[in-house]
């Protein structure tokens, strides 16, 4: 007697043998916008229910992978991708079990599941060196050449980042400096035009302009080795001022359309451990001293024979290097009328009449005031105050808000442990804060890179409410000074 049931079960298994790989093959989503060999491993082992799809992402760093836009939206921790540079891509960290493929970081992803295998791992890896584009070619924020951007030195891996102004995520991480050797991106800065920017490097010989269309390399300067802390433009943006920190420092003096040093201000004396910088006008450029009681007041009309001398930061004392106010940085309040200085050792931010130098007015601060930014909309200015222990117990650092007009501390704000450069935004009407986070005093960070280190990051500050926002986003090692392209 013939099975009826037998026979039947053999066909449909027959069926499914000849048809198995059209049964178990995704049915792709053509609207994501992946290419289709990245879109079949997102789509079908990321963007999955209860994990990174539209539904679940919140409970998944806020990161949804269902297409290739809402990738690019980012994370709660910024970009999980950073176009061509899949080692600065967090997301490669967690999908990557491999160890000779590169760092590897827990949870595991995907999720409670099989990883995936080496030759999925090195497809997105190699998508990602590729620049992650659509299944178009399109790779994310290479349009708009005036976009808006804002640049954040990572001096622990000679890292720029280059994050976009209007969505506030990282763009691109370009490696920046001469050598292979660490050489610490100390400063940036932009030219008035917002054409070019110029950065200098804690310990190195070079001085470089970059063009903020493309961030290109566009010069480089030898300045001779040294410790190159900050610099100031002339006021017609033609020449930089860059200051050399150290016992008897120095100060390069470079011609920066041909990038050529023009002369060098140095000699046993001449400068005791010279930091901040600032230009008044085509005459005068001042430069902090970061020990003692005084500045440098420097005559440079006549360029290549400058006149140095010295403006005390106490009413009727005389210079001293000893280590007293201890100048940091320096800035003038928008109608140049007066300038403010941060005196790391004492504490405080003392405000001097522009024209004749004289003490105006002492404010005190957090401890180890640092940087400044002034707001030109409000009658505030901003100081880090790096290792202020004092004024929220249990953390470090805080950020100063002094009214200007009036020289009032107006309140101090917690943005993040180490607080260093800072940014006004007088057009969002917000401060950006960069945390250097570089002690295990801070939090952990949320992932690390073969650079090795650990991650600062950036807060942001309502100008309106004098709040922090919710806004965090986790950078590179170190982050040290920023600059913004408007």
């Amino acid at each position: 007697m013939v099975d009826h049931k037998q026979i039947l079960g053999f066909v449909i298994a027959l069926l499914m043998l000849s048809t198995g790989c059209e049964i178990d093959q995704p049915v792709l989503d053509p609207s994501s916008g992946y290419p289709t060999d990245i879109g079949a491993i997102m789509e079908t082992q990321c963007a999955v229910t209860g994990c990174h799809d539209a539904v679940s992402n919140g409970a998944a760093a806020g990161l949804n992978l269902e297409t290739w836009e809402t990738l690019f939206q980012g994370s709660r921790n910024n970009a999980a991708i950073i176009p061509y540079r899949p080692d600065q891509s967090f997301m490669m960290f967690f999908v990557n079990t491999y160890e000779e493929l590169g760092p590897s970081l827990t949870p595991q992803m995907p999720y409670g599941t099989d990883p995936l295998s080496k030759s999925e791992v090195l497809m997105i890896e190699n998508w990602i060196e590729q620049g992650a584009p659509n299944k178009d070619g399109f790779v994310k924020f290479s349009d708009a050449a005036e976009r808006k951007k804002i640049y954040i030195l990572n001096q622990g891996c000679d890292l720029l980042g280059v994050m976009d102004k209007e969505t506030k995520l990282m763009m691109r991480y370009i490696d920046i400096g001469a050598s292979a050797v660490t050489e610490s991106p100390h400063f940036i800065h932009m030219s008035e035009d917002g054409l070019y920017y110029y950065v200098c490097y804690y310990t190195s010989n070079v001085f470089h302009k970059f063009r903020s269309m493309d961030d290109a390399l566009v010069g480089e300067a030898d300045i001779g080795f040294g410790s190159w802390n900050t610099f100031a433009l002339s006021a017609d943006g033609t020449t930089a001022f860059v200051v050399d920190l150290s016992a008897s420092g120095s100060v390069a003096v470079v011609d920066v359309e041909t990038m050529t040093m023009i002369v060098k201000y140095a000699g046993a004396g001449l400068f005791d451990w010279p930091h901040g910088s600032m230009v008044k006008d085509a005459n005068t450029l001042y430069i902090s001293a970061q020990f003692g009681n005084f500045l440098y007041k420097i005559d440079i009309s006549d360029i290549q024979n400058p006149n140095i001398e010295k403006v005390v930061l106490g009413t009727g004392e005389s210079p001293s290097a000893a280590s007293k106010y201890d100048a940091h940085e320096m800035r003038y309040i928008p109608d140049k009328t007066e300038y403010a200085v941060t005196c790391q050792e004492s504490g405080e931010v003392r405000f001097f009449d522009a024209t004749t130098d004289s003490l105006l007015a002492v404010v005190s601060t957090g401890d180890f005031p640092q940087e400044i930014s002034v707001s030109s909309s409000t009658p505030y200015l901003f100081v880090t105050c790096m290792e202020d222990e004092s004024t929220f117990p249990g953390t470090t650092g805080s950020v100063a808000v002094i009214d200007y007009t009036t020289h009032t501390l107006v309140k101090s704000i917690y943005t993040g442990h180490q607080p260093h450069g800072l940014e006004v935004d007088d057009e969002e009407k917000i401060v950006y804060v960069l945390n250097r986070n570089a002690t295990s005093e801070g939090p952990a960070p949320h992932h690390v890179t073969d650079c090795g280190g650990r991650n600062g990051y950036m807060t942001i500050i309502d100008i309106g409410l004098l709040e922090l926002t919710g806004y965090k986003a986790e950078l590179s090692v170190d982050p040290i000074y920023m600059a913004i392209r408007e």
